[in-house]
């Protein structure tokens, strides 16, 4: 009963897609668990790159069969778009699988978040404007539409009308934008039901059985822990739990079945959106890191703040997640610098704080105590083991392995399929 979760163990962008594809090989399942389009993957496969949004990143291989959670929000949209765009590349998408019960964003979430987050001004949080949250929001209020809900037109026409009901006095009446009509909303909607009726399944069911039937599975998490809802840095977080914890609700499948929970670290500190950010750096490095390591965000589209390594929250990110592994990626972004500054602990108010504060104004006023590390200049791009790797490099990664609190048992030393050191097999 292999069953494994992969996260991010910071605020997200950590190379997932990378992970996941390494895995796809020896994965029967890859499922999405939680977030919607706001999250993306970048994998890289020979000299071809593919950027996922909403599609698990198992749909690029071939014996995998790719699953969209029940946890996730799905813009169908945006969906059949990015199906279309890798059918047109040679990518077979037939194998994937849509929760009945996965949420639906509507026309109308999307509205409600772009125009409450103008409306927010300097205190916004940062959103993607996709509508992920409003849609979150209307699930939790159940209100919210789901994928199964379009097979049943009097009860979509229902639910949008009840929805609207509230939303069109809001916008109306508080941000002076004009109301929704309803059958609009159920046109649109009805429009995408026969288009992906293929994919949609019991998902809970067929995971359930196929972790009976000694199957891997695997569940991919978006955005990271620091953007949990409920662990992270709130309110500047995703609407969902990308923690471990959400792989059990956002699949349908029971703690007890999972074997593995590998976190995502990045070899130094990035985020996208607003939010305190300890070891964020403002100069020449932190352009470097942006530079170097390509830094923009794959579904936003926005450049990443960038920083050094924080062995706080990857300490944080092992105790919330329960993690067994580490998998680091981007160590060759940091090849050339002489010295290498890494976060040990904080100093909040005069005092040395050495876990992450739960008071978010205690981490807002955070600010980084570094120890230094020996850099190294030798390209690393083609190391196949870790003896391969610059003495420096190796004890930059053993430093890491030791503040962080799990073993790192695989090591991206560039961003090719094949540019992965696997010092410890996941399965």
């Amino acid at each position: 009963m292999p069953a494994l979760v992969l996260l991010g163990a910071q605020w997200g962008d950590e190379g997932k897609g990378k992970a996941t594809d390494l895995l796809g090989g020896s994965v029967d399942y890859v499922v999405r668990y939680q977030g919607g389009n706001n999250a993306g993957h970048t994998v890289v496969v020979g000299d071809q790159k593919y950027a996922l949004h909403l599609l698990p990143s198992g749909i690029l291989s071939p014996g995998c069969t790719p699953v969209i959670g029940n946890g996730v929000v799905v813009d169908p949209s945006v969906l059949l778009s990015e199906l279309s765009g890798l059918n047109e590349r040679g990518v077979d998408t037939s194998k994937l699988l849509i929760s009945g019960n996965a949420h639906i964003i509507t026309p109308y979430n999307v509205t409600v978040d772009k125009v409450t987050e103008r409306f927010l001004g300097k205190r916004k949080i940062g959103t993607t404007g996709r509508g992920i949250g409003p849609t979150y929001a209307d699930k939790i209020n159940r209100v919210g539409i789901r994928v199964q809900d379009l097979y049943d037109e009097s009860i979509l026409q229902q639910k949008v009308e009840a929805a609207l009901d509230a939303k069109n006095q809001i916008l109306t009446k508080l941000y002076n934008r004009r109301a929704i009509a309803a059958d609009q909303v159920v046109e649109e909607l009805l429009g995408y039901a026969e288009k992906i009726r293929p994919y949609v399944a019991d998902t809970v069911l067929i995971l359930n059985q196929a972790l009976e039937d000694d199957k891997v599975v695997l569940f991919e998490g978006g955005q990271g822990t620091l953007l949990d809802i409920d662990h992270g840095t709130y309110p500047f977080v995703t609407s969902s739990n990308p923690t471990a914890g959400g792989a059990c609700t956002g699949a349908g499948v029971g703690p007890t079945k999972i074997s593995r929970v590998i976190g995502i670290l990045k070899a130094y500190t990035t985020r996208v959106g607003s939010g305190p950010f300890p070891t964020e750096l403002f100069d020449e490095d932190g352009e470097a890191l942006r530079r170097i390591g390509g830094e923009r965000g794959v579904t936003t589209g926005r450049d990443r703040r960038c920083g050094w390594f924080d062995a706080v929250i990857a300490r944080y990110a092992t105790r919330v997640n329960g993690l067994t592994d580490f998998f680091l990626t981007k160590l060759d972004v940091l090849t050339g610098w002489e010295e290498i500054p890494v976060c040990v602990a904080y100093e909040i108010d005069g005092k040395r704080v050495e876990e992450l504060p739960y008071s978010q104004t205690d981490f807002h006023h955070a600010k980084p105590v570094y120890e230094t590390l020996p850099g190294w200049s030798e390209d690393i791009t083609s190391a196949k083991s870790f003896s391969d790797l610059p003495k420096n490099a190796q004890n930059y990664v053993k430093a890491l392995e030791e503040m962080s609190g799990a073993p790192i048992s695989a090591i991206g030393v560039g961003p090719g399929r094949d540019e992965t050191i696997e010092i410890n097999s996941f399965l």
